[in-house]
């Protein structure tokens, strides 16, 4: 019998640094991504940069952890003997991984499971997987694991600003009309999640400097007076400005109490293309 007594298991679409997935014991659903001949496993069998190099001849799809998937994992967490579970997905208004994970959990009565919903995507929904983690090791219960991370929900956020709108739209993330528009007049949007999970403009700038710039005064209007938060930037093919960016929030908002920084997932670049920087950010205040 494992002496943990909740499982921690998250979908590769959290983003969360694999070498804390590796020492947080978090148990990881890969999403898939999909070309005309061959489906690969993220994070397992293709890079970020094998999915760019690859643009050119095809812009593959992605799907969420197959349900097999779902059940191996579940039935190496009984293994390993655990008996309580908590999953932490991306959003539902983005992804199915989160109803998948939820109707194989039912298939296990044995495991008391509680499926979170981050209403999130990527680095911003893993902060969240890396407080549920937090929140194991200090000890706490199961009901009062799910109260926190269900209240805390919408002390996470993602902004992101992508090089083109390309991928999104043909991606069927963004609505077409808005797609055309940016990209004609060469506006950088900075995107994230709405109350439903769901991705909205939350502003627009002409060019890419004073996009990165509205996103960090976002930032630290949502964090008003938050004395106690957490950062990350992913970046996707877009590793100096990703420095840069990670340097100006050290500089600007210089009370975090840390600022990840990462790549994002083969399967998220599938949606964003090359380019991307996104920010998240965690209110850790009580």
């Amino acid at each position: 019998m494992n002496n943990k007594k909740i499982a921690l298991v998250i979908d590769s679409g959290c983003d969360v640094p694999m070498d804390i997935v590796t020492n947080k014991s978090m148990y990881m659903l890969p999403l898939q991504i999909i070309y005309s001949n061959q489906t690969y496993i993220d994070k397992i069998d293709i890079t970020p940069q094998e999915v760019y190099d690859r643009f050119k001849e095809e812009i593959p799809k992605t799907s969420l952890p197959s349900m097999q998937t779902i059940h191996e994992v579940f039935e190496q967490v009984k293994k390993d003997g655990y008996q309580q579970v908590v999953a932490v997905t991306i959003s539902s208004g983005l992804s199915g991984t989160f109803n998948a994970v939820r109707l194989v959990s039912e298939e296990y009565p044995e495991l008391d499971t509680f499926v979170l919903d981050t209403k999130n995507i990527g680095i911003a929904a893993g902060l969240q997987a890396i407080r549920a983690a937090e929140y194991i090791e200090l000890g706490l219960d199961f009901q009062t694991i799910q109260q926190k991370l269900a209240e805390e929900v919408y002390k996470n956020r993602i902004y992101f600003n992508v090089a083109t709108l390309e991928y999104l739209q043909k991606g069927g993330r963004i609505g077409l009309v808005a797609s055309i528009v940016g990209n004609m007049l060469k506006l950088n949007p900075t995107i994230s999640c709405n109350e439903d999970g769901i991705y909205y403009t939350v502003a627009k700038s002409r060019g890419r400097k004073k996009s990165l710039e509205t996103t960090l005064k976002l930032t630290a209007e949502f964090l008003k007076d938050a004395k106690s938060y957490r950062l990350a930037v992913a970046h996707g093919d877009a590793y100096e400005e990703g420095q840069w960016l990670k340097a100006e929030l050290a500089k600007r908002l210089p009370h975090a109490t840390e600022i990840l920084f990462g790549d994002i997932s083969p399967a998220l670049v599938v949606h964003t293309g090359p380019g991307l920087l996104g920010l998240g950010i965690q209110i850790l205040d009580n």
